[in-house]
């Protein structure tokens, strides 16, 4: 058997623990698997006196991952520290400068540099693999990157961040209000005390770029992933999606189109009977439509130590039999430059709920507004009134049949200009997902 695999980790926290735990517990099983032995060299932390569970004093110490990554006698470096900025790119340059894998779980570090960082690891002869930065313990990364290699991917999209389905989850089954449901969704960890990543969707676009890049075989382009949270979903939108027979899921949608490649995060209807609509708390979904194997789900927990270290540990383990594949699944000089489709010019249904003032005219309007964008409605619920005399407003449910959402912006701009709604008009799309 050839001399042990020898990984410096930075970054004990949840993952690093776990990782480092696993590791050492079940060495003669990843050795068997593997046909060579992994064994943990050095490690890098903030605290080198915390309890982690796992006896760390037999590795060599490194205050600064950098410098682990640059001068420790290691052949695999494993970053875990994260962030896109500052200790993360630098610690993965210095590897990749020696010629050494690296193993990440970083999903910010390859949305914003993942396509330099493959370069370097080319030039280099070397490679990033990163399992565990998308979805946790689903192997979704080496599914598109490996197993779906002989197929054409039109489409991959799904739940990609387990606080919010958390969150729309208990606000749908328990009828929890959006505040109350984020503070317990702090109180039990799941979401941070500033959950800002979370619920406004930008985990989850980091996550869509890098499926995106592997997907369609192009570069990663964060920029172009159109973003919209879930702060403004109501137990109303919620009700009304249940009543209508959908649930509101905040899906990540990447799609290729005749103008380009769409990728969007969004808040979605999606029909109450479809397998995604199934996937309910912290759980995570991918869905992958491709020419051959049709459409296929991987759905598993998206985060949480132990889940996250399973990905990272099955590509450590993967170095050590000696499979190497390119960062991105290609070589970087073959990655096509991302071409953006105009995501207003996406076609589908929608919901739109609607605050309107109780006055003569106030509905003519409306449907005039809609009939000169041409949006035609495949229903309409009218609500209790509320409020009194002048004040007195109905919420409204409208229900288009496929239009474009240039046509709903540009109709619900002029019905907000003809002075008939309290409140912004809101606007959810509803994704059949055939």
């Amino acid at each position: 058997m050839a001399r042990p695999l020898r990984l410096g980790i930075a970054g004990l926290g949840t993952v690093g623990a776990s990782l480092a735990r696993l590791i050492v517990d079940r060495t003669d099983i990843y050795a068997k698997r593997s046909g060579r032995a992994v064994e943990i060299a050095a490690v890098s932390a903030r605290d080198r006196s915390k309890d982690r569970g796992v006896d760390i004093s037999g590795f060599a110490w490194f205050d600064d991952p950098v410098e682990l990554a640059a001068k420790a006698d290691i052949d695999v470096f494993v970053e875990l520290v994260g962030g896109s900025e500052g200790a993360a790119p630098d610690a993965v340059k210095a590897a990749l400068n020696r010629g050494l894998p690296v193993v990440t779980a970083n999903k910010a570090l390859l949305a914003h540099h993942g396509v330099s960082l493959a370069k370097l690891a080319q030039r280099k002869n070397t490679t990033i693999l990163f399992e565990a930065a998308v979805a946790g313990g689903i192997p979704i990364i080496k599914t598109l990157r490996e197993a779906l290699r002989g197929n054409a991917v039109s489409r991959v999209y799904g739940i990609l961040n387990g606080t919010c389905n958390y969150m729309l989850t208990r606000m749908e089954k328990e009828g929890i209000a959006f505040e109350d449901c984020l503070k317990d969704a702090q109180r039990l960890g799941y979401a941070e005390a500033d959950p800002t990543f979370d619920i406004g969707g930008f985990d989850a676009a980091h996550k869509l770029a890098i499926l995106t890049s592997l997907a369609f075989g192009c570069e990663i382009d964060l920029e172009s992933v159109f973003i919209e949270g879930i702060s403004a979903v109501s137990n109303d939108d919620i009700a009304a999606a249940a009543e209508l027979g959908y649930r509101i899921k905040l899906l990540a949608v990447a799609q290729r189109t005749e103008s380009g490649i769409e990728q969007r995060v969004h808040p979605a209807m999606i029909p109450i009977a479809s397998a995604l609509a199934q996937i309910d708390g912290v759980t995570n979904a991918v869905a992958v439509d491709s020419d051959l194997l049709g459409s296929i789900l991987l759905a598993g927990p998206g985060a949480g130590g132990k889940a996250t270290a399973s990905a990272v540990l099955s590509d450590i383990l993967d170095l050590a039999a000696g499979t190497s594949i390119p960062t991105l699944g290609v070589a970087p000089a073959s990655l096509q430059p991302y071409k953006r489709a105009r995501m207003r010019a996406h076609e589908g249904g929608y919901y739109i709920r609607l605050t309107v003032f109780d006055r003569v005219g106030a509905f003519a309007s409306i449907a005039r507004r809609m009939a000169e964008s041409a949006i035609s409605l495949d229903s309409i619920v009218q609500r209790r009134r509320t409020g009194q005399g002048d004040g007195e407003t109905t919420p409204v449910v409208l229900i288009t049949h496929e239009t474009t959402e240039a046509a709903v912006r540009k109709a619900l701009e002029a019905v907000s200009r003809d002075g008939h709604l309290a409140g912004e008009p809101r606007m959810i799309r509803i994704e059949t997902l055939d």
